[in-house]
C-alpha cells in the first residue's frame, strides 16, 4: 500500500517548488500584479486559470520555476482539485502559495495511488510531497487515503484471489491491527440461524461465510456496520449476460465499504461499541444453486420466495441485518453495490441514499455535502410493496413489473428492520467507469466519507 503519509507533510520552511490555485476571478487579480516577464511566462503557457487547466511557470532562473493550477473555486477547494497536477508534476516538495490545500490534500495523495499486483513491472509514481502549514490536519487526510485505497484494492483484486475466504482474511487484519474480536461462521453451520447467506452461497466451491467482527467498550453507543459480500455474481440460474458479468468481481463492494468505515472507526478510537457484519459468498451456479421458485428461510423468520437469483444481494443481507438488530444498535448502516436501477436513476458516480429517520438521512446529506463526496435521497415508498407479494411465501425477493428496482430492493431490506431502529442503506456502484484526476478507472469509495463524517460528529465527544 502506498505511504501517503510521507507525501503530506508540515510545512517547517523546507525548500519547496511554489503550487499556485487559482480559480478564474483570483487568476486575473493575480496576474494584474505580475511584471511583464510574469505576464509573458503565464500567456506562454496558455493559463487562463480555469478549473482543470494546469501550468509549469517560467522564473528569473531555470531552477526557479512553479506550477500553476485552476480550480473551480479556491476559497474551498475539492477532493480532486490537486490530483491532477499531482500526477503531473516532477518529482519533489510543494507547498501552496498563500494557503493550505484543505479538502483537496486528499486527492493529492490519491493520485499517487496504483494497483499494481498482477503487473510483471511495477512503476510506483514518483514521490510528490506537499507540504501544509496546518499539521494536525494531515492524520485525518492519511487515514481517509489509506480507508479509500482499501476499498479500492479489495475491489480491484479479481474474484479468483478476492473470495469469502479471503475477504474474512481481510477483515482478520483490521481486527488484528486494532485489537477487535471475530467470529467467522461458514459452510454448512450457516443453515443454523443464517439460512438465506447459505441457499445463496451453497453452489461455489468456496465455502460463504457470515464475517462478525466486534470492537469498542459495550458500555458506548452501538453501531452496526454491514456490508453486501458477494465476491462474484453469476447471476445464479438466472445467469447475467457475458458483458454485466465483466464487473462482477466489484460485487462485494459494500462489504470493501463496510470493512474500510469501520477501519475508520477503530483508527480514530471512536467512542462506539462497533458490529461489522459482512455476509460472503459467490453467486454461483450447480446442480444445488437455489432456484427461481424456491423459498427460502431467514434468520428473522420471514419466508422469501424466490423470483430472480440474481436478486441475491438483498438475501445475504437480511439475516446480517436481522443479527445485528440482536444487540439493539443506536444506529444501523448498511453498504451494498445492489441494484442496476440505482444506476439508471442516478448514474456511477451518485450512490442512492434510503432511511427510514429524516434526521438520519438529513445528517448524511449534509455529511456528503460537507465532505464533497455525495449521495442522492429515495423514497422508502411504501405502496410499492405490493411489487413484492408472494402468493405462496411471505415476500418476494424480485419486484414484479421491472419498475423502481431500487425503492423495492429498499423496501425489501426495510421488511427486515425492526420499528425503532435507526437505518440507513446506501446503493452504491464501487467503481470507477473512466480515469479522472486521483481517480482512476477501477474500485472506488463512495459515500466513505460522508458517513465517516457523519459518524464522527454523531459521537465524537
Amino acid at each position: 500500500m502506498t505511504d501517503f503519509a510521507a507525501l503530506l507533510q508540515p510545512d517547517r520552511s523546507q525548500d519547496a517548488r511554489v503550487l499556485h490555485v487559482f480559480d478564474a476571478k483570483g487568476f486575473e487579480a493575480w496576474l494584474a500584479g505580475q511584471g511583464a516577464r510574469g505576464r509573458a511566462a503565464v500567456e506562454a503557457a496558455q493559463f487562463k486559470g480555469k478549473a482543470g487547466e494546469f501550468a509549469v511557470l517560467a522564473g528569473d532562473r531555470p531552477e526557479e520555476w512553479s506550477a500553476a493550477v485552476g480550480v473551480k473555486d479556491a476559497a474551498r477547494p475539492g477532493p480532486w482539485d490537486l490530483a491532477g497536477a499531482a500526477a503531473k508534476l516532477p518529482g519533489g516538495t510543494y507547498r501552496l502559495a498563500g494557503g493550505v490545500p484543505g479538502a483537496a490534500a486528499l486527492g493529492w495523495l490519491l493520485a499517487h495511488y496504483r494497483f499494481e499486483r498482477y503487473r510483471s513491472e511495477k512503476k510506483p509514481p514518483e514521490a510528490r510531497v506537499l507540504l501544509t502549514s496546518e499539521p494536525a490536519a494531515i492524520e485525518e487526510a492519511v487515514r481517509i487515503a489509506d480507508a479509500t485505497a482499501l476499498v479500492r484494492d479489495l475491489v480491484n483484486t479479481p474474484a479468483e484471489d478476492m473470495g469469502p475466504a479471503e475477504l474474512a482474511e481481510a477483515a482478520e487484519r483490521q481486527a488484528r491491527e486494532f485489537g477487535a474480536q471475530v467470529r467467522i461462521v461458514q459452510g454448512e453451520a450457516l443453515k443454523d440461524g443464517f439460512p438465506a447467506v447459505h441457499a445463496v452461497g451453497r453452489a461455489a466451491d468456496r465455502a460463504p461465510r457470515l464475517i462478525d467482527l466486534t470492537w469498542g467498550d459495550p458500555a458506548h453507543p452501538k453501531l452496526a456496520i454491514v456490508g453486501k459480500g458477494v465476491c462474484f455474481d453469476s447471476g445464479g440460474l438466472d445467469i447475467k449476460p457475458a458483458a454485466a458479468m465483466l464487473t462482477m468481481k466489484k460485487d462485494m463492494g459494500g462489504a470493501a465499504h463496510a470493512l474500510a468505515l469501520a477501519r475508520l472507526v477503530m483508527q480514530a478510537k471512536l467512542p462506539v461499541r462497533l458490529r461489522l457484519l459482512i455476509p460472503a459468498v459467490e453467486n454461483a451456479i450447480s446442480g444445488n444453486a437455489f432456484r427461481p421458485g424456491d423459498v427460502l428461510a431467514t434468520r428473522k423468520g420471514v419466508s422469501v420466495e424466490i423470483g430472480n437469483t440474481d436478486a441475491e444481494g438483498r438475501l445475504i443481507l437480511c439475516d446480517a441485518l436481522t443479527l445485528a438488530q440482536e444487540d439493539k444498535p443506536d444506529l444501523m448502516l448498511d453498504f451494498a453495490t445492489l441494484t442496476g436501477a440505482a444506476r439508471v436513476a442516478l448514474g456511477p458516480e451518485l450512490p442512492a441514499l434510503f432511511a427510514n429517520d429524516d434526521a438520519l438521512a438529513d445528517g448524511l446529506l449534509v455529511a456528503g455535502r460537507e465532505a464533497q463526496d455525495p449521495m442522492w435521497r429515495l423514497p422508502l415508498w411504501e405502496p410499492y410493496g405490493d411489487m413484492l407479494k408472494s402468493d405462496v411465501a411471505d415476500i418476494n425477493n424480485s419486484g414484479e413489473g421491472g419498475f423502481a428496482g431500487a425503492i423495492t430492493a429498499a423496501l425489501f431490506l426495510a421488511k427486515f428492520v425492526e420499528a425503532g431502529t435507526r437505518w440507513a442503506h446506501l446503493d452504491l456502484f464501487a467503481w470507477q467507469p473512466a480515469t479522472k484526476p486521483g481517480r482512476p478507472k477501477g474500485g472506488e469509495a463512495m459515500t466513505l466519507r460522508a458517513a465517516w463524517r457523519y459518524l464522527e460528529a454523531q459521537y465524537r465527544r
